[in-house]
């Protein structure tokens, strides 16, 4: 069983800056045997993939955040990061923290509960 714990998220303005984490269960051992993720809801709207970072590392991030969102991994500590800049309105929701064995291309297995992101005009 995996478990992801999300923290880091709050209000900030337009412009602001915030660093997401997301702490994977210390439970399971191989973290680098999977893809991990970000995603993002807004009420009303489906669930947006934000970047996932694949086994080695390597990240595909969707075209609203490219250039303003970093995301790494911690095999060592078992924990995802976002750190997110020039963060804009449209950038507020809940964002989650997904996993699943192998490919990026799979559909996620693992969530996290979510944490709530919130800018201001």
């Amino acid at each position: 069983q995996v478990q992801l714990v999300e923290s880091g998220g709050g209000s900030v303005q337009a412009g602001g800056s915030l660093r997401l984490s997301c702490a994977v269960s210390k439970y399971f051992v191989s973290i680098n045997r999977y893809c991990l993720g970000w995603l993002r809801q807004v009420p009303g709207k489906e669930r947006e993939r934000v970047v996932s970072v694949d086994r080695d590392g390597k990240t595909t991030y969707a075209d609203s955040v490219k250039g303003r969102f970093t995301a790494s991994r911690d095999n060592a500590k078992n924990t995802l990061y976002l750190e997110m800049n020039s963060l804009q309105p449209e950038d507020t929701g809940m964002y989650y923290c997904a996993a699943v064995m192998g490919s990026c291309s799979a559909d996620w297995r693992y969530w996290g509960q979510g944490t709530q992101v919130a800018v201001s005009s």
